[in-house]
């Protein structure tokens, strides 16, 4: 998803209007009850993101800084409190589903509530430091926007009946033949530095690095580049696995992503338009893989995943274009050209990298409360969310 650049107030207004109705079209397809499911403990029902991003707003803006407001529902401090431990208890979150009450209709009126709110507030001499809460709030909503199509996606998938979140079809593209772009290495500077426009905290500090010369592969491995590492024994082989990863397979008998599966040995693959054939979709990036995935497939094609700083240095250079939300499509789809510079490097699929989710140098988490946001929290080998496999770079 690509949020506005954010420059002046009325700017920031319009960001907030767009991005909380955003949240509201994403779940107009479901039903009372599809917004109540949690599929697995990794996931959360769609009506609590719902009103956990408003309760965002609240507690961290409205709270704060707007004179006289009064709060919704005084239990909603902890009900929808995901992990800040320094602000409230809040309940475990494998029992999110159990919350049969509030029900939809109460929440959707917690979110009015908030929204009228913040927009008073932005109607007055609205502090600094509040409207940096608002842009990091509406981020905040963008990334429960992506957790809401993950979760509510796994959770049609594991229903015998298999329905789908959206009618028609998806725009699919071709991917053209697999290139590997060099890159010359050397100091490079990666990261953002405050005041150049918006970042987490996590992509602070602006630091050096040093990379020696690589290549990077020119667009994402595709569905059926990885169902060849399926065919050649990809799940059976433990030459290809870090030792926690073979591990993985064999407790949990993976044999192939997830979302995959084969009916009367063809190979299909869950969509949120349902199940689509391998075969129609070979030429989508694959998705749905663990770390432990795409590392593997990167050995058995004889490279490796890129680092942080390898893949960051050839974003940097792309234009910041792609299958992203505006498309409409919410499916990953095949590079669009045969370009000179690597492609997909934004929409369509999270990517993994080698490198350890670690500060960099000179990180300074935000105080109080805030600094508990995690943009990354997702063991290696959990396949529900945030799926990242990389482009392929060879040293």
């Amino acid at each position: 998803m690509a949020t506005a650049a954010i420059g002046n107030l009325q700017e920031l207004y319009e960001c907030y209007r767009l991005i909380r109705s955003r949240s509201l079209r994403l779940s107009e397809p479901l039903t009372p009850e599809d917004m109540m499911v949690q599929s697995c403990p990794e996931a959360s029902p769609a009506k609590w993101h719902l009103a956990h991003t408003a309760w965002f707003f609240e507690s961290f803006v409205l709270r704060e800084f707007l004179p006289g407001y009064r709060v919704f529902h005084e239990d909603f401090a902890w009900l929808f409190n995901s992990y800040y431990l320094s602000f409230t208890e809040f309940p475990e979150k494998r029992l999110r589903a159990s919350f049969s009450r509030p029900g939809i209709d109460d929440i959707l009126r917690y979110r009015a509530h908030v929204d009228a709110a913040v927009e008073s507030l932005l109607q007055s001499d609205v502090p600094e430091e509040a409207l940096r809460r608002i842009e990091l709030g509406l981020h905040h909503e963008e990334q429960h926007q992506e957790l809401l199509m993950t979760d509510i996606k796994h959770a049609l998938y594991t229903n015998p009946l298999q329905p789908a979140y959206l009618e028609g079809e998806a725009l699919l593209g071709n991917a053209p033949p697999l290139r590997f772009l060099p890159y010359p290495g050397g100091l490079v500077e990666i990261g953002r530095d405050a005041g150049e426009g918006f970042s987490f905290d996590n992509e602070r500090p602006r630091h050096r690095a040093w990379l020696e010369s690589f290549s990077l592969a020119s667009r994402l491995t595709t569905c059926g580049e990885y169902a060849e590492f399926i065919a050649d024994g990809g799940y059976s082989r433990p030459e290809f696995w870090l030792s926690a990863g073979w591990d993985t397979v064999r407790a949990q008998a993976w044999v192939a992503p997830l979302y995959w599966r084969k009916v009367d040995g063809e190979w299909k693959v869950g969509s949120l338009r349902g199940q689509r054939s391998l075969m129609e979709i070979a030429s989508s990036p694959v998705a749905h893989v663990s770390y432990f995935e795409a590392d593997a497939f990167a050995r058995w094609a004889g490279k490796r995943l890129a680092t942080e700083a390898e893949w960051e240095t050839a974003a940097s250079a792309v234009p910041m274009e792609g299958n992203l939300y505006e498309s409409g499509n919410l499916e990953s789809m095949g590079a669009p050209t045969d370009a000179e510079t690597p492609t997909q490097l934004y929409g369509d699929c999270w990517e993994w990298t080698a490198s350890a989710y670690l500060g960099y140098p000179g990180f300074i988490p935000l105080n109080g409360s805030l600094g508990e946001i995690d943009t990354s929290r997702y063991s290696p080998g959990w396949r529900c969310f945030k799926p990242r496999l990389t482009v392929m770079v060879w040293g």
